[in-house]
């Protein structure tokens, strides 16, 4: 692949609100589906239920088949959600922090009418063990309410780097209040080094460029998670949302043992209408290249944020108010290369 330049074309004229064509139903289903970012921690929580009790659990590492082990025994005094009822329904729900995003969440079967349920399972994540060793283990637990409305229970964090792994037992921990770096997602990732432009159509000359184009160069990144004693082996990869197609996907080359990649990349995509800039979104994405999966390292997304593309809820507008600040530079500034420092985040 080329380290200078990609361009592609990028077609928006299928987004429109109003429908015209019969395969627009469609069209607009898969906008609205786009996936990309990840629920908080806590969604779905509506409970206002102290914190109580104790859980019982043991970790291990299996290194035959390099999978990290969760053994959930047992809870005990749990508090009750149903008071009328005298009743909870509590599981166990697991997640590797910051990462959250790649690792996904493990959780337990749900124990009904019990403020003691007893569970004897094992959630399993494959993992590499340097890479689990930069990781944080939260544990918490929850009731689960048919509709939805989960209650937290309480919970515990546990950092995975000053664990004693001969420890293989069963032990019990007590449950506590939701921790701030859980909730918040805070963490450093690292600092993108990019510039964008937009070129309206028809600003060059006569219909020169026949249609808008926004420019994307992707200069170096800083300071990224180091995976490995090596470093890490990283990409960046771009999509301009709500397109996740083939078409709209881009990626830089890899650079490998470096956390401070130089790329010099820069992606062309035109097919832009001025107006397409308020609905659309750069996402920029970094990446550890492995052989058989790539671990997220962070990412941004240009955009106004506002949590609508062409009319349509999305959770992927959610930039923060320096990725705004960013791109509503970029819309006021026609044809100007604007510079910025942007830290990477979890999407």
């Amino acid at each position: 692949e080329s380290d200078t330049a990609s361009e592609i074309s990028f077609q928006f004229n299928k987004h429109k609100k109003t429908p015209s064509i019969g395969s627009h139903s469609s069209d607009m289903a898969s906008v609205s589906s786009v996936s990309g970012s990840v629920l908080s921690v806590y969604s779905g929580d509506f409970g206002s239920v102290d914190a109580q009790g104790t859980v019982e659990f043991a970790l291990d590492y299996d290194e035959k088949n390099r999978e990290f082990q969760v053994h959930v025994s047992q809870c005990r005094d749990l508090a009750v959600v149903d008071e009328k009822k005298g009743r909870s329904d509590p599981y166990v729900k697991t997640y590797l922090l910051p990462d959250k995003a790649r690792m996904g969440k493990r959780k337990t079967s749900v124990k009904k009418r019990t403020v003691n349920p007893i569970y004897n399972e094992v959630l399993r994540y494959k993992i590499e063990k340097m890479v689990l060793l930069i990781q944080k283990l939260n544990l918490s637990v929850w009731h689960n309410d048919p509709l939805g409305r989960n209650s937290f229970l309480g919970e515990i964090e546990i950092d995975l780097a000053s664990w004693d792994w001969s420890n293989r037992k069963l032990n019990w921990y007590p449950l506590k209040p939701r921790s701030l770096s859980a909730v918040n997602g805070v963490d450093h990732r690292g600092v993108m080094n990019l510039s964008i432009k937009y070129v309206p159509p028809g600003s060059l000359g006569p219909k020169n460029p026949p249609s808008g184009e926004v420019h994307i160069w992707v200069k170096d990144v800083k300071d990224l998670l180091q995976l490995r004693p090596s470093g890490v082996d990283s990409f960046v990869k771009c999509y301009v949302l709500p397109d996740t197609s083939k078409k709209s996907y881009q990626k830089t080359r890899v650079i490998k043992r470096d956390t401070n990649p130089v790329f010099n990349h820069t992606i062309v995509y035109d097919g832009f209408h001025t107006e397409d800039l308020k609905d659309a979104c750069v996402e920029l994405t970094v990446w550890d290249h492995e052989k058989l999966t790539n671990h997220f390292l962070g990412g941004i997304r240009l955009g106004l944020g506002t949590g609508l593309s062409y009319g349509i809820s999305v959770d992927w507008m959610d930039s923060t108010q320096e990725e705004v600040a960013f791109w509503q530079e970029m819309m006021s500034a026609a044809n100007e290369w604007i510079e910025g420092l942007l830290p990477l985040r979890s999407l």
